[in-house]
Formats: structure tokens, sequence, C-alpha cells
């Protein structure tokens, strides 16, 4: 209940303040150009540290008769008006070895000044300056309330800046740039805050009184600037004025401006008369004006243009998630009192809505009297006699926004009913916690009514896998049901040209090697998943590839009237196909581990193939299930070469139909302790394959390093020491 309370502060906040904040970010990006255009000038004397104030004023006074001040800006320019031998008033940037005249003073350009007096009040005045500072405020409680849902979402903030998986793309840059843009965010926030209750005068007064007792003061020992210890001990990178005795009485001194404190010497004796800290007021003011305009550094100058430019995004991509989620609203034909089939659904950015609104039309053209609603609106259904769960998971395990009461609610259930149920997890297995709470919430309703279908789980929005539920659930509900494909696909972009180069033939398993060329150069590797698209009616094939000298290599199981696998198989040497190049970066091959067991089943062989064949000095070892030996004739050859040329360190077969009669979970049960001390140091585990193998493996796994490392092994799978692509 608390993080939807945060998400809908935070909902509320961006669009109330929506039109302040996209002006005072555009016109904040044109500002953070000032400080550049001006650090670029050529007035700018390096190593001020290494400069002193006495050093400085010696040759000041060799030069110049007469000298009014000199001061060092904002841009470490050192600026000063003094008098020439002729009587002319010089004043502009001096170099401060030399007290050579460099040029005049710069002043803004009317076009910074005009943006500048807009982005500070709208040329509204007080009234202006009131509607900044407020959304300065406002901006600061988003980036606040934003802070607060990425902790939640990666469960933790020792986990904020953990992997995130690329599902969404307003999503996921919404939260990577987030968290990038964070702290300069906030920095220009409070600053901003800051210089606007300082312009209203609510901030405490900064007061200074130096206290001179003019009755001590001496002409005696006189001591030239040189000598002064005071500006000895001063370098110039410290000093932000000093202002000339306008006379030669001894009551006048000068007067130093340091950037914490103020100080008055005897301008005869070099004593100092009086020293002052400065206010913090003072002090966070000058602070605050030079980490909100970036004024002297050209770096943060450009941090803040794009942390302010990355407002913007937000602003874009936080609308389009509410929109997304909006047009996946949920509407019904019946009341859930009426109702034989209830649909309930949770979801974080409303992709899981656009599968389960596909599934409830179906249902109402088949005539049946569905309801689809969110799981937080569970209730009592006298008339149910099936209940569907369609849910993803958020975080780490945790439920989406619109499910996170379902459990709770669950548990005061009392009515003992013949409903049927099936859950569907939607999620990625690239998160340790892969449709966790799709399994709480089939291990809670078990505990109520029986199951329609056992826990199915999708992974990465697979709209094959999405199918094979569906046939599941008739068969088992003797209700039918056709989703036509392109209410949960779309149309594909970026499809490139490749040509068939080489193909085999099926061995005993019905398996095949396929090799295609991209018709251009294309980036991609092994383990990125190549889309195929065999009616050309948008519904896609994903095959996990291996990159073998330049070219796609894939390993295939003809499956019978199987679509993807037939159109490739039917495919002739020297023809042309088109495809589309997946990125899958969350199953690359580790560029930093010095150890990477890799364990696959049947055709999850091919992308390892490709990254042993670009492999060059890390320690492999690859376990390999298989059926039959003859099964293993057509990889032999390959996995030989790879072993010779000390690409793979060391390999093991397991078979599952002859011999032994082993999986590979056999193999690795065998190994434990060699397992658990790869993971112990660092290497990475990649397992690639049949859904059935991954969940093998991973009791296995979670076995071997909780007996032999005692930490869990979603510790490993934090630490992206686990990968995953299977089908």
């Amino acid at each position: 209940m608390t993080i939807s309370i945060w998400r809908y502060s935070h909902l509320a906040l961006a669009v109330s303040s929506f039109v302040f904040i996209v002006l005072a970010s555009v016109t904040g990006i044109l500002l953070a150009f000032q400080p550049i255009s001006e650090q670029l000038e050529p007035y700018h004397v390096t190593d001020l540290d290494n400069i002193t104030l006495a050093e400085t004023l010696t040759v000041f006074q060799e030069t110049y008769p007469e000298i009014i001040d000199i001061k060092v800006d904002g841009n470490d320019f050192v600026v000063a008006s003094v008098f020439t031998e002729e009587g002319n008033d010089l004043s502009g940037y001096f170099n401060p070895v030399t007290a050579q005249y460099l040029g005049e003073e710069l002043k803004p350009s009317p076009f910074f000044q005009w943006v500048t007096n807009f982005h500070r009040s709208l040329f509204l005045k007080s009234i202006g300056r009131f509607f900044v500072g407020l959304c300065s405020f406002l901006l600061c409680l988003i980036a606040v309330t934003g802070t607060v849902l990425i902790i939640k979402r990666q469960r933790g903030f020792k986990r904020f800046f953990s992997k995130i998986i690329n599902e969404d793309f307003n999503q996921y840059w919404h939260v990577v740039l987030g968290r990038l843009s964070l702290i300069p965010i906030i920095i220009i926030t409070v600053t901003g805050v800051y210089l606007s209750l300082e312009k209203f005068d609510a901030l405490p007064e900064a007061k200074m009184s130096h206290q001179v007792d003019f009755d001590t003061l001496s002409e005696t020992p006189k001591q030239p600037l040189s000598d002064f210890e005071v500006f000895k001990n001063t370098p110039l990178s410290k000093v932000k004025a000093i202002e000339f005795p306008f006379s030669s009485d001894v009551e006048d001194y000068f007067t130093v401006k340091l950037k914490n404190k103020e100080l008055l010497v005897n301008q005869f004796t070099g004593d100092v008369l009086s020293d002052i800290q400065l206010p913090n007021v003072t002090l966070f003011s000058n602070l605050s004006v030079s980490l909100h305009t970036g004024r002297g550094s050209i770096l943060w100058s450009i941090i803040l243009a794009i942390a302010t430019a990355n407002i913007l995004f937000f602003i874009y991509s936080g609308f389009a998630m509410t929109l997304k989620r909006r047009k996946s609203r949920l509407k019904n034909k019946f009341k859930p009192q009426d109702a034989e089939i209830i649909i309930l659904v949770g979801s974080e950015n409303g992709s899981t809505i656009n599968y389960a609104n596909a599934f409830y039309k179906q249902l109402i053209a088949a005539g049946k009297k569905a309801v689809i609603t969110e799981m937080n609106a569970y209730t009592q259904y006298p008339k149910a006699k099936h209940l569907v769960i369609m849910t993803a998971t958020y975080g780490q395990g945790d439920a989406p926004t619109n499910a996170n009461m379902f459990l709770q609610k669950l548990q005061s259930e009392t009515n003992a009913s013949t409903l049927q149920f099936s859950v569907v997890g939607f999620g990625s297995l690239a998160y340790p916690d892969f449709c966790q709470f799709a399994f709480d919430a089939d291990k809670a309703l078990q505990q109520l009514f029986q199951q329609d279908v056992s826990v199915f789980t999708i992974n990465d929005k697979s709209v094959e896998a999405f199918n094979q539920w569906v046939n599941q659930w008739c068969d088992a509900t003797g209700i039918t049901v056709n989703i036509p494909q392109e209410q949960l696909v779309t149309k594909p972009k970026q499809l490139k040209k490749f040509k068939v180069v080489s193909k085999t033939e099926t061995n005993t398993d019905d398996t095949f090697f396929i090799t295609l060329k991209p018709k251009k150069h294309h980036q991609f590797t092994s383990g990125d998943l190549l889309a195929i698209y065999p009616k050309n009616d948008y519904r896609e094939r994903l095959y996990s590839i291996g990159k073998v000298n330049g070219n796609v290599h894939l390993s295939v199981k003809l499956h019978n009237k199987g679509l993807g696998s037939g159109f490739l198989y039917n495919a002739e040497i020297g023809s042309k196909l088109k495809a589309r190049l997946v990125k899958n970066s969350a199953f690359h091959f580790p560029k930093k581990a010095k150890r990477v067991i890799m364990i696959a089943n049947g055709t999850g062989i091919a992308p390892f193939l490709g990254m042993l064949q670009q492999n060059k000095k890390t320690e492999t070892h690859l376990y390999f299930g298989l059926r039959t030996t003859e099964s293993f004739k057509m990889y032999k050859t390959q996995i030989d070469d790879l072993i010779y040329e000390k690409r793979l360190s060391n390999f093991k077969l397991a078979l599952s139909r002859e011999g032994m009669r082993q999986y590979v979970q056999d193999k690795l049960y065998n190994d434990a302790k060699f397992i658990a001390e790869t993971l112990y140091n660092n290497g990475v585990i990649m397992i690639c394959g049949s859904l059935a193998m991954h969940k093998g493996v991973i009791s296995v796994l979670e076995d071997i390093v909780t007996t032999y490392n005692n930490k869990p092994l979603s510790y490993y799978q934090n630490n992206q020491q686990i990968k995953s692509d299977c089908y």
C-alpha cells in the first residue's frame, strides 16, 4: 500500500508541475552552456594554487601607480581595476603573474540575459520567482519519490545500481537515467529552492561586523607587500576579492575577502586587524550559485546540461508509461457476481494486461461470461467456475503494485468452492527471482482451490509460450479460445536480409545446423537472438545464436508441423530470408571472469559454440546433455577442435538414453565442490536450453551453494554470476 501512495504522489507531482518544469528544464539546458562559453575564453590562468596573493599584489604595485581592487571570479579569471601611468582607468582581465592587461570583462550576451531572466522568474517578477522556487521544490520531491520507487524495485538500497533488464524502453531508461542523474538533479533542485528562499529574504540574515582597535594601529615596522605573511600564505585560488586602502592613512586597510572568511590587513605592517569567518548562510549561498549554474567548471556544466535534459526525458517517459497503463484499462461486459470465468491481472507497466485483455476478448467472443480485473480487486465470485491469474513479478520477487494485497485477501477466504484455477507468470530469466510472485500466488491458491493447469511461466513476453498455455488451458477446461496474433504482436522493425550459406541434414534427434550470412555488416555476438517470421504475419520465432566467422550459426530441432523450424529447414542453400537481430546483453560471454561454466542441452549448445570460437584466454568448462551417442555426432568435430585449440578447457557429456542415463544435473552434482568453488571465486555459470532443464539445474545449483558456500543461489544471481537463456 505504501508503494502505491509513493507512485501516485510521484505522478501527481509530475502532472501538477509539468509546464513549469519543462520551461525551467529547457532554459536550464541553454544556461548550462553560458559558463562553458565563458571558460573557453583565453583569460584563464592555470594553477592559481601556486600563485600567492603576495606575488600578484607585488607585480601589480610595480606596474600600476594606483590599484582600486583585484577580484578572482567564478571562472578563476583575475579581474582588476587600476590606473595607468598616464592616469587612465583600466578595468578588465589581467594576468596575475605579469599584471598584463588581457581584455575587457565579459558581459552576458543579450540572449543569455533573456534566458536567465526567464529561467528565474518567467518575466513575472516576484510571482514568477515564487513559482520557479515551488517547481524546484516539487522536482526535488519527484526525485525523492522516484528514488523510493527504484529502491523498492531493486529491493534495497544496496542493489540500487544493480542491473536492470530492458523489458520496456520507457521504463528501462526512466530507471537507468534516473539513477545516473539522481545526484545532479537533487543538487539542482535543492540549490534552486535555496536561492529562491534567499531572494525572498526567507533565510537568516548574514551579519558580519569587524571590530578594529584604531588606537593601537601602527605604521611600524613597515614592510613591503611581498613580505606580508598573510599574503605570502594565501594562494590566489582562495581569494575572492581584495580592496586596496583608499588613502595612506593608517586607519585605512586592505579588505581581503576569501572563500571562507574576510580579513582586514594593516597596509603598512601586514598585521591582521580582524579575521571573521563567513556565516554558513553566505557559504552555502556561494556554493549554491556555483552548483546550480556550473560556474567555473566545464565538466560540471556538461553534467548539469545532461541531467536537465534527462528531466525532460523523465517527463516524456513517465507520461508514456502512464498512458500505456491507461490504454490497457480493464473494461467488462458482465458483473463479477455473474461471471463464470474470472481473470485477475498483476502488472507493473501494462505488458501483462495486453495478454490478459486478448484472452478476455476471445472468451467474450466465444459467448462466455468472463470478467477481467486487477488482482487487488479479488472478492467472492459466487458463479465462477474458473479463475485465471496472469501476473508479472515486480523488483526481485515482489508483487506488482496492483497485486500487492492479493495474498492477504486470500487469507480471509473461507468459502469452500469447486473453483478451478490457473496461474500464468510473466517475467525474464535474466532476473534471479523469475516469476517468483506467480509461484507464491499458485502456492496460496492450492490451499483453497483445484488447478486447471500447473503454474506456467512465460519468458520475455513470448507469444509462442503464451499460446502453449492457452492450448493447455483449453484442453483442461474444454473451452475453445483462438487468439488472433495481431492482438499480441506488433509489426517487426529493422528486418535484415540473410543468405543461407550451409545447412545439414537432421540427426537422430531431428536436429540440424544452419548458417546464415548477413547481407551487410551488423553488430551482434554469440548469445544474441535471431527473430524469424515464417508466415510474414508478425508471429516471431526466437533462436539463440552463435557467431562463427561473422555468420549466424543456429542449431534447430525440427518439430512436426513446427512453423519456425520447418521454415528454416526448408530454406535452400543460397536462398535469402528476412529476420531481426535482437540484442541479448544479459547472455553475452563475460569479459572479466577467469572461469566460465557452460550448461546446455539439445539445441542450447549453439550460442556456446560461438562463444568458445571467440574465446582466447578464459578457462571454460562445458556440460552438455543429449539423448544418445548418435545425437552427439553432429557436434563432436566442433567440440574436439575447440579442445585441441585450447578454447575449451574441459568437456562433460551426459546421455539420458544410454549407459548410466545421466542428465547434466547429475554431472553437476558429481562436481559439486568445483561448481561451488567457481562461484565463490567470482566465476560465471551460463545455462542455455529447455526450461525443464533450467529448472533442474537451478535446483541443483541451489543445493550446492547452500551446502558448500553457505549462501543462497540468489546471492550469485544478483551478482550476475548466473546467466540464463532458456525456452
